[in-house]
């Protein structure tokens, strides 16, 4: 995840191998896991918090890995040489000026998908084979996901919604509850479509240096203006499916809390809209669509726990 534009980089290389797992970004996960432990507790009126906590030991174990598999790979095709680094996409930097972590980088991937898969395990012995397919699919994003998912458009634009949405909510829910339920499907919906869009947006300003290491993503195939509607159509579901959900009645209206996101959303879409083949006017759009990913499932969370 990168950028091209006028300058080489806009933000200072961190230093170590924190750096390479980029901590900041680790935020979304706590977000999502809480959406899940909030959809079992309305469901069934208590949780184990020791198994909330692994759930969320689990989930940020692989979102480390995916991490840290991209670090790395992105170092050894080349692609962190050709990219401007933005707060919100490039990767770390870390790499490119320190080759010598490249062994670290790596081995921390490999620790933090074993990690992932133990937690997994657990789980499996403890809830029963019913969790095997999320818990297969998951280990294969993280571990598909730089290397193969992202030559593959249509599975590169919803595979990190996937490990958000249903594989991160409904997955807690079901460690939590023992089963699966349409309410934690119908909210999982909502970081699916959401963190679709947030890696979609991140690769507007990859695409120049993206299609030189062989990547194919919407903005590369389709353009950037004709991305920014898909943008647009897939920030709508995203409400659209929390509405769903109240009005079914598998989500309490409390939930609608969720729609408070919308206030900075909609200029957000129009500003991303007009200008998609601005990269520099995209910047205060990427913190505006990383705040939004954040704070939607929190509101619905909060929502669902007090609804």
């Amino acid at each position: 995840m990168t950028n091209t534009g006028r300058s080489r980089q806009t933000r200072p290389t961190p230093g170590g191998l924190l750096g390479t797992l980029r901590l900041p970004f680790l935020v979304l996960t706590p977000a999502c896991v809480l959406l899940g432990v909030a959809t079992a507790q309305w469901r069934t009126g208590t949780v184990d918090v020791i198994d909330a906590l692994l759930a969320l030991l689990g989930a940020l174990a692989a979102h480390i890995s995916v991490n840290a598999f991209n670090e790395y790979l992105d170092f050894r095709s080349g692609l962190d040489a050709q990219t401007r680094r933005t707060p919100f996409s490039g990767g770390s930097g870390v790499l490119p000026a320190r080759p010598e972590l490249a062994g670290r980088v790596l081995a921390a991937a490999l620790f933090a998908f074993v990690l992932s898969a133990a937690v997994g395990l657990y789980f499996l012995v403890q809830r029963g084979m019913a969790l095997l397919p999320l818990g297969l699919l998951g280990l294969f994003i993280v571990a598909a996901y730089t290397s193969w998912i992202t030559r593959r458009p249509l599975l590169y634009l919803i595979a990190p919604g996937l490990g958000f949405g249903p594989l991160m909510v409904m997955g807690t829910d079901f460690v939590l509850t023992g089963s699966y339920s349409m309410t934690a499907a119908v909210a999982s919906l909502v970081p699916f479509f959401l963190v679709n869009d947030l890696l979609l947006l991140n690769q507007f300003p990859d695409v120049e240096a993206d299609r030189r290491v062989g990547r194919r993503h919407l903005p590369l195939l389709i353009g950037r203006p004709v991305s920014s509607r898909i943008y647009v159509l897939l920030l709508l579901l995203a409400y659209l499916s929390l509405l769903l959900g109240v009005a079914l009645g598998v989500l309490p209206t409390m939930a609608l809390l969720g729609l408070l996101t919308l206030l900075p959303a909609l200029p957000m879409a129009r500003g991303i809209v007009r200008h998609a083949d601005e990269l520099d006017r995209l910047l205060p759009y990427m913190a505006a669509n990383v705040g939004i990913n954040i704070a939607t499932p929190l509101l619905i969370a909060i929502g669902l726990l007090v609804g």
